[in-house]
């Protein structure tokens, strides 16, 4: 599947919704079900707002400019000493699931994570029964930390939730300070 990668602008509110409407979607995410246009225009509206630290990715079919999937990174906290961290999310429509639009979101977010953004660490939770999703993770440098138990009720039981994190690979050093003589 052919796509691009691009920032999540507010007229992909009716996309979002739609994604995250399926429960094949939601129901792995802590989405809750029946998300509305208004409420994904508000947030996508906030999201790219003069300032903010967060970005908001989708991944569009070349063929016919269908948004098939979301990922997102966003502050870890306001703390000061939590600067250096990122949250990622993730999501791929339930069609286009297992075709690569995980893998091409997850390097975007990790290039600009590594390059630009100053990021020294990436978390994310997935619930533990998600093996296709810790299965990238674990491809793109993440591993396991933690893991809570009861940490999210989906479809009515509580259910496990893996936390996860990966270190910046080569982080960047400052170029050593030759004095000319």
């Amino acid at each position: 599947m052919q796509i691009t990668i691009r920032r999540g602008m507010p007229d992909d509110a009716a996309a979002m919704a739609q994604q995250m409407s399926a429960p094949e979607v939601f129901s792995g995410l802590r989405q809750m079900p029946y998300p509305t246009e208004a409420l994904w225009r508000q947030q996508l509206e906030a999201l790219n707002a003069p300032g903010k630290p967060d970005l908001l990715l989708v991944a569009v079919r070349d063929v016919d400019g269908v948004v098939v999937g979301s990922a997102g990174l966003h502050p870890a906290g306001s703390a000061l000493r939590r600067r250096h961290a990122m949250f990622l999310g993730i999501s791929v429509s339930t069609p286009a699931q297992r075709q690569g639009v995980g893998q091409a979101l997850m390097t975007a977010l990790l290039d600009y994570a590594d390059n630009w953004a100053q990021v020294l660490r990436l978390e994310l939770n997935v619930y533990a029964d998600n093996a296709a999703a810790i299965r990238l993770y674990e491809r793109c440098g993440f591993s396991v930390k933690g893991r809570m138990s009861a940490y999210a009720m989906r479809d009515g039981q509580y259910v496990e939730s893996l936390a996860m994190a990966r270190l910046h690979p080569k982080p960047p050093m400052l170029p050593s300070l030759v004095k000319s003589a």
